[in-house]
């Protein structure tokens, strides 16, 4: 029975050094994995911090845009943009639109204002990044 014993015992240390090889090679492919993901995960942060820097305060497509949409009659837009004299033009007339809705004619002031500033929300929001950059903001161009 020692015998068997004694090869059961040389069974389990072969065993033991097979488990011993394998967690080793195991430990391997996670350090390569862990390796791996790190710069993945470093180079997902960079190109981040690229876009967000890329993005700035600079383009102002999404706030004018949504409210062009929203308050476009008011001109809100124009002065988000930088367009004093335009915004200043919406938003007198729709004053005077509010004014004169009394005798019915202001209605029509007050509804060319908003569809102005909807089809401009419309026409912000639709163009690219670059496109409204290069338009609206290095090219000032402040109607439509």
């Amino acid at each position: 029975m020692s015998e068997d014993h004694k090869d059961l015992g040389d069974k389990a240390e072969e065993a033991f050094d097979k488990a011993k090889e394998k967690a080793h090679a195991m430990g391997e492919e996670a350090k390569e994995a862990a390796g791996e993901f790190k710069e993945e995960a470093q180079k997902t942060a960079r190109e981040f911090k690229e876009g967000l820097e890329s993005a700035g305060g600079d383009n102002k497509k999404i706030l004018a845009g949504i409210l062009a949409i929203i308050l476009g009659s008011l001109g809100i837009h124009k002065f988000v943009l930088g367009y004093q004299k335009e915004g200043i033009i919406l938003l007198v007339l729709t004053i005077i639109g509010f004014i004169l809705t009394c005798v019915g004619i202001g209605v029509f002031l007050v509804w060319g204002t908003g569809v102005i500033g909807l089809i401009e929300g419309i026409i912000y929001l639709t163009k690219s990044d670059e496109e409204f950059y290069n338009t609206y903001q290095v090219g000032r161009k402040p109607w439509f």
